[in-house]
């Protein structure tokens, strides 16, 4: 009884959000927070403690993660009010042509993912997804499904968005490896799910409907009216670059010794390559980008940075939260009863491939139950963070364990998931239309991007 006491407490804590949010529909937050009390209280632990550690848990998560989440959020507004994003997309579209509709969607909500929230990329290109279609009176699921696919798979495994990130702090893993790694297993990704979409085309043939309470759509800003595309790039590429040089200096300078000199430039390096330092300085560009591209005044100015805070204040009390829940179910021992319970029917140890595996598993549990990739994310991660006590201990570095938690968190999506409701609202699909495109979608970007970095794993450990 003792062994499966914890996975009674898991089940009564997936049960506890499923029935809040589905049944009850409570907000995510509140329904998160009460599931951590719920577990805190029939985890181990003296009685005094067990509501304070919830709210210790949720300070640590928010400390991790909520500046980063709050300058992300002021940048994509940035970006999208400053015409930025606009002219990245109008740049792959020529890049690619018009015969490439579909590619240059795909990679426009890949990059533009990065640094901006995945229901803002997708409200900026369904758009251009219905206008394209306007022209070819073709293709109109596959324009979308290109959409969705670029989007989801940078916002589940490239930081800086919310999850890939936390992932990153709970496990332990190199920020720069995160982008890097999240990078390269995000490619065959996107592309498989893309290719999904051309199928899903063929099969389902659904042309473009008028949206329900829909309002004609301003005109598009003419060329001129843009940012150049240097400048419109630079909130992406320079927090990447900036996080990135600390950890290729790391990389370079291992075994070097501790000289004075690589001492000196070690400090300056790491200021540099904070995520929080270079998502500031980020910002600060975006916003002057706003400034210069629109003329706002500085009331004007504080008002896009208010309405920005307001949105992701919410994002980071779920993100938090979900954190509590994930700290609360690695008091309760989950972790190793899991590693317990695989090791009696395996008679392993849990590492390497299987370790992957279950990552993926409880990250797909997880999703299916609350409906949030991001909660799922954080959820998971800090309690598999139990078990990876080194990345020698387990014969791989746990970044890919990082890739395999965010990609089980995009498999399983369904009606208690927002992205599922903007994907069929915005989209003019029905329920049924919706889980045969989207869910079916996510599912294939998931096991992907899990076959690659098993793949990785196998000829690049990293450990």
């Amino acid at each position: 009884m003792t062994d499966f006491y914890p996975l009674i407490i898991l089940c009564i804590g997936i049960a506890a959000i499923v029935g809040m949010i589905t049944i009850l529909r409570l907000n995510a937050f509140i329904s998160l927070i009460t599931s951590a009390i719920i577990v805190s209280l029939l985890a181990p632990g003296e009685l005094a403690v067990k509501i304070g550690r919830v709210a210790e848990a949720f300070g640590d998560a928010a400390g991790k993660i909520g500046i980063v989440i709050a300058l992300a959020v002021v940048i994509g507004k940035c970006m999208m009010d400053s015409g930025a994003a606009d002219r990245i997309v109008r740049a792959f579209l020529r890049l690619l042509g018009e015969k490439r509709v579909s590619i240059a969607l795909m990679s426009s909500g890949f990059v533009l993912s990065i640094p901006v929230f995945f229901d803002t990329v997708f409200y900026l290109l369904v758009p251009l997804g219905r206008s394209a279609y306007k022209r070819t009176r073709t293709n109109y699921v596959r324009y979308l499904l290109a959409i969705s696919a670029g989007a989801i798979v940078t916002h589940s495994l490239v930081p800086p968005t919310p999850g890939p990130i936390a992932m990153a702090e709970n496990l332990g893993v190199d920020l720069g490896l995160m982008i890097l790694i999240g990078g390269i297993v995000a490619v065959p990704a996107g592309i498989c799910g893309m290719l999904y979409g051309v199928w899903c085309d063929r099969r389902m043939n659904i042309d473009m409907r008028p949206l329900e309470g829909s309002q004609s759509e301003p005109d598009p800003l003419d060329d001129e009216q843009l940012p150049p595309l240097w400048v419109s790039v630079l909130p992406i590429i320079l927090p990447v670059a900036m996080v990135s040089l600390n950890t290729i200096f790391g990389m370079a300078t291992r075994g070097a010794g501790e000289t004075p000199l690589v001492t000196r430039v070690a400090g300056i390096v790491a200021v540099i390559g904070n995520v929080n330092f270079a998502m500031l300085v980020s910002t600060v560009i975006a916003m002057i980008t706003l400034y210069k591209q629109r003329h706002l005044n500085r009331r004007e100015m504080a008002r896009v940075v208010e309405i920005s805070l307001m949105s992701g204040g919410m994002i980071i009390l779920i993100t938090a939260a979900g954190g509590a829940f994930g700290a609360m179910l690695e008091k309760a021992q989950i972790g190793p009863a899991i590693e317990r319970l695989v090791a009696a029917r395996t008679g392993e140890s849990l590492s390497g491939l299987t370790l992957l595996s279950v990552g993926f598993i409880i990250a797909c549990i997880l999703k299916i139950a609350q409906g949030s990739t991001t909660v799922a994310m954080m959820a998971t991660s800090t309690m598999m963070a139990a078990m990876v006590p080194s990345a020698g201990s387990v014969g791989i570095n746990p970044v890919y364990l990082a890739t395999s938690i965010g990609s089980g968190a995009m498999v399983g999506t369904w009606m208690n998931d927002s992205g599922f409701w903007i994907f069929a609202k915005m989209g003019g699909f029905t329920e049924g239309e919706t889980i045969k495109s989207w869910t079916a979608l996510l599912a294939i970007i998931g096991i992907t991007g899990f076959l690659t970095t098993i793949v990785l794993a196998k000829i690049l450990p990293l450990a």
